[in-house]
């Protein structure tokens, strides 16, 4: 049964500018696995294309709850990360995690996809 659905669709050039005014940004909105990984990319269009893609993620996340960004959870509770053959996942922790787990969600369905100016993603959440 769905739980809930979110997407979201966000301009490369406002993380890169959002970013670049406020360095501790990084550190809000992304784990220290996510900034490894974007971090990682020696293009740096492609790079911000990865924070982007990621915030976009998170957006839909926090929509396909129904909750929006409340009730203290954090951006760094949902956390992007690709499996082994590179489809892109999600993990939660915290009181992310609380909430999914008390909602009983047992399965977060993933799609993002970027290109050269704009980033978006799609969540779906199955009970």
């Amino acid at each position: 049964m769905i739980f809930g659905i979110g997407n979201d669709i966000i301009e490369v050039k406002r993380i890169e500018q959002s970013i670049g005014k406020n360095i501790r940004l990084l550190h809000k909105l992304f784990t220290e696995n996510e900034r490894k990984y974007c971090d990682g990319k020696k293009n740096n269009n492609v790079r911000f294309q990865c924070y982007a893609a990621r915030f976009a993620a998170k957006e839909a996340f926090f929509k396909a709850l129904g909750t929006g960004y409340r009730y203290g959870m954090e951006f760094t509770e949902i956390e992007v990360f690709n499996n082994k053959l590179g489809k892109p996942c999600i993990y939660t922790s915290g009181k992310v995690l609380e909430f999914v787990t008390k909602n009983k969600i047992s399965k977060i369905h993933l799609s993002i996809s970027h290109v050269k100016d704009t980033a978006t993603a799609f969540v779906v959440l199955e009970k």
